[in-house]
């Protein structure tokens, strides 16, 4: 069980190199060894984030660097999202060591995980959140509330190694697992666009709002690649009939207005 791939580490718009080789610490402590990076404010590689690493050259030598949040957890199957800040989405809310299991078992089946945590000042955006499969939230004293980066990074792989030394036997998940990120983010796209298409975005300024509330509640469902297909093709059906029928509405008007012409 030792041979278990870990979580891969996200960091979305990071400021600082310092706070990145600090993470890059605390992850090499751990036994995580896989950073990502989204768009960090200075630009990759920075200096400083080796110099604060203590050693951990080999997490920041691999580190690769992303545009999106999107891009960065396509290949994933399992992704939270940390955050200590309340959201407007309806997705489960576990504790750092709930989450480790969860992805603990996850690995054990073959699957590829990871732990998304925002930029130092800003934090997530919802749009990002809901492309997740849940929110880990550490559960520190409303009194102060202030986390550092490295700190919220160090408490979640804290809690996967933990699984890994006492070896527990991992929960099996039963069926098939879940499709990977880029193919949800497909299958989002194409039904939001067909959406847009039909006119079910109204106002158009809560598009935004409503796109997210269908992602997070169909993110949910976990759906198997098998499911993605199946689903796209039904949303492929929908728009195909919805053209038919506009066709033969748009061909009975005509033939009304060339009736009234004679």
């Amino acid at each position: 069980m030792n041979e278990l791939t870990p979580p891969v580490v996200v960091l979305d718009k990071s400021q600082m190199a310092d706070n990145i080789g600090a993470v890059a610490r605390v992850m090499a402590n751990f036994g995580l060894s896989e950073l990502r990076l989204v768009s960090p404010r200075d630009g990759w590689p920075q200096e400083r984030a080796w110099a604060t690493a203590s050693g951990a050259d080999w997490v920041l030598d691999g580190v690769k660097v992303f545009d999106s949040v999107a891009e960065a957890i396509a290949d994933l199957h399992t992704v939270f999202a940390t955050t200590a800040r309340p959201r407007e989405t309806r997705q489960p809310v576990r504790t750092p060591r709930e989450s480790a299991r969860i992805l603990y078992d996850d690995t054990a089946s073959g699957l590829k995980t990871g732990l998304l945590f925002g930029g130092e000042r800003a934090g997530l955006e919802t749009g990002d959140i809901a492309l997740c499969a849940g929110i880990t939230t550490i559960p520190i004293d409303p009194k102060h509330h202030s986390l550092n980066l490295a700190q919220a990074v160090a408490i979640n792989a804290y809690e996967w190694r933990t699984l890994i030394l006492d070896a527990p036997p991992p929960r099996f998940r039963e069926g098939e697992p879940p499709a990977a990120n880029d193919l949800l983010l497909g299958m989002y796209e194409h039904l939001e666009a067909e959406l847009d298409n039909g006119g079910f975005f109204y106002p158009p300024e809560k598009k935004r709002s409503m796109s997210q509330n269908l992602r997070v509640m169909l993110g949910r469902a976990a759906f198997t690649e098998q499911e993605v297909a199946t689903m796209r093709g039904a949303i492929h059906a929908l728009a195909k009939g919805r053209g038919r029928v506009l066709a033969k509405l748009a061909a009975e008007k005509a033939a009304e207005e060339a009736k009234k012409g004679e």
